[in-house]
C-alpha cells in the first residue's frame, strides 16, 4: 500500500530532482512479416507496427497526465531487420526501402525513435547481414527516426573481426553522408558486444527472437534524484553511501514498475522488463558525472572514478532489482559524453580522456557512448576502438558498446551540436598510432576459456 508520505516524496523527486521515466518501448516481432516480395514485406511490416503501436504514444501521455510522472520518450524496437529481409532483399538499396517504411510508420504512430535496423553477427555474417550493414549509412542519412545496431561479439562466440573492420568503415561512411547535420547519423548507430534482447534504450534496442510477439518495457532514469539523496549524507561512510543509493534506486524503480504495468494493461501487451539504467540528459542536475562528484571526485576522470562508478552501478542494481518483478536490458549507469553536462565539463577541463572512459566501461552499463572524435580519424582506428570495447565485454561477460562520431571537418578543440537529449560534444583526441595491420588480419578472435560452461 502506498501512503501519503511516499506520494509527497515522489512528487518532490519529479518536481525538483529531474525524476522521469525515460522511455516506454514497445518491442514487436516482425518474423511473421517475412516475404520474398519486397513490396509485400514492407506492407506487412507497416501494417503490423501500425496495428500494435497505434495507441502507444497516447497511452504514454495519458499515464503521464494521470500520475504526474514525466514520460520523456515513446519508442518501438523490432526484430533485427537482417532476419526479416533476407528473402526479399538482394541489394543494400532493398534494405534502404525497408528503412524508409519503418521511418514512415514511426512518423505515423508518433514515436521518438524506432530501433532494430540491426544485424547479429557475433560469429559470422550471412549475405543478408552484410547487405543490411552496407545499407546503414544511406538508411540513417535518408530517415529521421531509425536507429541501427550491430552485435559483433559475445562471451560465447568471441569477436567477429571481419564485422569489426567493416563497422569501422560503415561509421566513417555514415559520418560523411550526414556531415551537413554534424554527422548525426553516427549518433543513431551503435556497435555492441553481448547485446541484450530486451534493451528499451536507443540506439541499441531491438526485439530479440526469444521475446513474445509484442512486449512493453520501460527504461527509468533519475540521476538527479540519486545526487540529491547523496547530498543529504555528504561525508558519510561508504556503508551509508551504499545504503542511500540502494534505497533511492528502489524508489525510482517502483515508479517505473507502476508505469510499465499500467501501460501493459492499457495496451493489451505483456510487460517485458524494467531497465534500471541511470540515463543522464544535458540538463544541469541530471548527470551521472555529478553523482561521481558528489561521491568525492573533483571531476569525472579523476583517480578513483572507476571505483566510484563501480560502486554506483552495483548499488543501483541491488536496490532496483527488488522493486520490479522483471529487470533486464542494461541496468546500471550510462556515461555518454554529449548527453551529460558534467561529463562535457570534465572533458573540457582535461580530466577525462578516451582511455579513462574505456577503463570506466569495464564497470558500467554500456561503453564508449556519444563520443565525438576528429573527422580525420581512420576507419581502422575506429575499428580498433570497437575491438577494444568488444574485448572488455567478451572477457567480463557484460554488454559493451561503441557509439562514436567521427565528426567530418572537426578537430580537437572544436565541438559538435546535436540538440535535444543528444546535447553537444567536444572533439576528443584519439591515440595517433596505427592498428591497421591488426584489424586487417580477418577472421575471429576466439571466445575466452570461461565461455565453455556447457
Amino acid at each position: 500500500m502506498i501512503n501519503i508520505s511516499e506520494v509527497i516524496e515522489t512528487n518532490k523527486m519529479i518536481e525538483q530532482e529531474n525524476l522521469d521515466v525515460r522511455t516506454i518501448t514497445m518491442g514487436i516481432n516482425l518474423l511473421d512479416c517475412a516475404d520474398g516480395n519486397l513490396d509485400v514485406l514492407c506492407r506487412k511490416i507497416y501494417d503490423k507496427i501500425l496495428r500494435l503501436a497505434k495507441d502507444l504514444v497516447r497511452t504514454g501521455e495519458d499515464i503521464s497526465k494521470e500520475y504526474g510522472i514525466p514520460i520523456v520518450n515513446k519508442r518501438i524496437a523490432v526484430t533485427p531487420i537482417a532476419l526479416v529481409g533476407g528473402a526479399a532483399c538482394q541489394t543494400p538499396d532493398d534494405y534502404v526501402q525497408i528503412a524508409r517504411t519503418l521511418d514512415r510508420v514511426a512518423r505515423e504512430v508518433g514515436v521518438n525513435f524506432l530501433g532494430g535496423y540491426s544485424a547479429i553477427v557475433s560469429k559470422g555474417m550471412s549475405r543478408s547481414d552484410e547487405l543490411l550493414i552496407r545499407s546503414i549509412p544511406r538508411a540513417l542519412a535518408e530517415t529521421d527516426f531509425i536507429c541501427s545496431s550491430v552485435n559483433v561479439g559475445s562471451t560465447k562466440t568471441g569477436i567477429n573481426m571481419d564485422a569489426v573492420k567493416l563497422m569501422g568503415e560503415i561509421i566513417k561512411e555514415t559520418a560523411e553522408l550526414t556531415q551537413e547535420r554534424m554527422s548525426l547519423g553516427c549518433a543513431k548507430l551503435v556497435v555492441l558486444c553481448n547485446a541484450p534482447d530486451d534493451n528499451p534504450f536507443m540506439a541499441g534496442a531491438f526485439h530479440g527472437v526469444s521475446e513474445a510477439d509484442a512486449v512493453v518495457s520501460v527504461g527509468v532514469s533519475g540521476p538527479g534524484v540519486v545526487k540529491y539523496a547523496l547530498e543529504q549524507v555528504r561525508g558519510a561512510s561508504f556503508e551509508v553511501l551504499c545504503e542511500t543509493i540502494k534505497r533511492t534506486a528502489f524508489k525510482i524503480t517502483r515508479v517505473g514498475q507502476l508505469v510499465a504495468k499500467e501501460a501493459s494493461c492499457r495496451l493489451g501487451v505483456p510487460f517485458g522488463i524494467i531497465d534500471l539504467s541511470l540515463a543522464p540528459t544535458p540538463a544541469v542536475g541530471d548527470s551521472v558525472a555529478e553523482i561521481l562528484q558528489e561521491i568525492g571526485l573533483e571531476y569525472a576522470g579523476a583517480p578513483g572514478t572507476t571505483a566510484a562508478l563501480a560502486l554506483l552501478n552495483d548499488q543501483v542494481k541491488k536496490g532496483g532489482i527488488m522493486a520490479s518483478s522483471y529487470v533486464g536490458g542494461l541496468s546500471g549507469a550510462f556515461i555518454p559524453v554529449s548527453e551529460d553536462q558534467a561529463m562535457i565539463d570534465a572533458v573540457e577541463a582535461g580530466a577525462l580522456t578516451l582511455e579513462k572512459l574505456e577503463a570506466m566501461t569495464c564497470v558500467c552499463s554500456v561503453g564508449l557512448d556519444m563520443i565525438a572524435i576528429p573527422g580525420s580519424t581512420s576507419a581502422a582506428t575506429v575499428a580498433g576502438i570497437i575491438a577494444d570495447e568488444a574485448a572488455i565485454g567478451m572477457i567480463n561477460q557484460k554488454t559493451t558498446a561503441v557509439r562514436i562520431i567521427p565528426a567530418v571537418g572537426k578537430e580537437v578543440g572544436d565541438r559538435v551540436e546535436f540538440g535535444g537529449l543528444l546535447g553537444y560534444a567536444p572533439i576528443m583526441p584519439v591515440n595517433p598510432y596505427s592498428c591497421e595491420a591488426f584489424v586487417g588480419r580477418g577472421g575471429r578472435i576466439p571466445a575466452p576459456v570461461h565461455s565453455f560452461k556447457n
